[in-house]
């Protein structure tokens, strides 16, 4: 145990076990210093940015214990070189970090955990240095097919860093069936974005994931605000649930809605409207222009028979044209004012915090399942249920309560 607490101090993080799990012939190794803390034991070390803190502001507590077990030479470098260049602002170590925590090697998915753990000491310092204010604003955008979200994005995206900013985007496209690759390359469709040294994007491949976000979605917002992005666009297939999924990872989730598409309310989810804090009625130009001011005034008149998700802020909806530029700044306006309005009240921070409990429960909810399927004896009676399933021998009740009950009789005990 202290070799794998010396292999992880090098890296930058201490153990946090909790005083009943520590063996017995654990000791503390000399010159660490304590603090006991709700009856648990907080190993602190001194970080490399300067001034004293052991609780509060310069150590880094993590409870990764023997998730991690030792890190040897390579991995040890890896890890050093993809956290220096990330916080360095470099998009290859970003585009780096991104692909090792998408990964399903189970060793490589420990080592982005040790990763996601550093970057997020680094940006809780950077919060703290900047009054406990959110260091990125977290942006999820949707909307059906067609609707010009790409193109609204990229304009978007080229607008805010003339303006200074950095913006990272993410987007999840739909997966072949055959290769398991994204199908609609979002990053050869922003061309001039892509090109612009202040903005990364990087299209993800949903792989199958239920609402077509990708599981790691969360930890890639992570790792591009520890880049230095202060601006997060985060763009879904606008299919199934993916409204909803990016609407528990973002700060604000913006609608967008072509002008032209039938009974646009019927054609949209009520829930999905309920979820928006903002809906943009894009492609509001040219012969386009009569019928886009009918859907704003439309959707004006139903969110107000809507239930308002927050006390500080009113939905809106505005129009604007990708192709004249015309309402794009008044889009971004609109955001800031969100932003700042829930930033003053303090929705914002309970927001976070709120999503990353969903977030972990829904993580928790995957894992369980994969670990349910892999499991000998679910694997050995799995074939045979699910044929007496087929045929309606028995229901698919009782085959769920079969599999639950060997899986569970011949778990080890803990």
């Amino acid at each position: 145990m202290p070799h794998i607490y010396h292999k992880m101090r090098r890296f930058g993080f201490s153990l946090l076990p909790h005083v009943s799990s520590l063996p017995s012939s654990f000791t503390v190794p000399s010159g660490t210093r304590t603090c006991c803390l709700s009856q648990r034991v907080f190993t602190c070390y001194q970080s490399t940015i300067p001034g004293p803190s052991c609780q509060h502001k310069r150590g880094v507590s993590t409870a990764l214990g023997p998730y991690i077990q030792d890190l040897s030479g390579p991995e040890q470098r890896l890890l050093d070189k993809l956290y220096e260049g990330l916080i360095g602002g470099q998009r290859a170590s970003l585009a780096e970090s991104i692909t090792l925590v998408e990964t399903q090697h189970p060793r490589k998915k420990e080592l982005a955990q040790v990763l996601l753990q550093r970057v997020l000491a680094y940006r809780k310092e950077q919060e703290s240095r900047n009054g406990g204010k959110p260091v990125a604003f977290r942006v999820g955008l949707s909307g059906p097919p067609g609707a010009g979200k790409s193109t609204f994005i990229e304009v978007v995206g080229k607008m805010l860093t003339g303006r200074g900013h950095k913006v990272s985007v993410l987007a999840v496209d739909p997966s072949s069936c055959t290769t398991g690759g994204s199908l609609m390359g979002d990053k050869t469709r922003m061309t001039e974005l892509s090109r612009d040294m202040d903005a990364f994007i990087r299209p993800s491949p949903a792989s199958g994931t239920l609402g077509g976000v990708t599981r790691t979605t969360n930890e890639a917002i992570v790792l591009c605000e520890g880049a230095g992005y202060d601006i997060v666009l985060v763009e879904t297939v606008g299919v199934g649930q993916s409204e909803f999924a990016v609407a528990d990872m973002v700060d604000m989730f913006v609608l967008l809605i072509p002008p032209a598409g039938g009974d646009e309310l019927q054609g949209i989810k009520r829930g999905i409207i309920e979820r928006a804090d903002l809906v943009v009625v894009t492609k509001a130009d040219g012969e386009l222009l009569v019928p886009a001011r009918r859907i704003q005034a439309e959707y004006t008149s139903a969110l107000k028979l809507l239930r308002r998700q927050s006390k500080s802020w009113n939905p809106k909806v505005v129009r604007a044209s990708s192709l004249t530029i015309e309402g794009i700044p008044e889009v971004w306006a609109k955001m800031e004012s969100y932003r700042d309005a829930m930033l003053a009240c303090g929705e914002l921070r309970g927001r976070r915090r709120a999503q990353q409990k969903v977030w972990m429960w829904s993580l928790i909810q995957e894992n369980a399942l994969c670990h349910f399927r892999n499991h000998p004896s679910v694997r050995e009676a799995l074939p045979h249920l699910e044929e007496r399933v087929t045929k309606g021998a028995i229901s698919p009740g009782l085959a769920a309560d079969l599999l639950l009950k060997a899986f569970s009789s011949s778990s080890p005990p803990q």
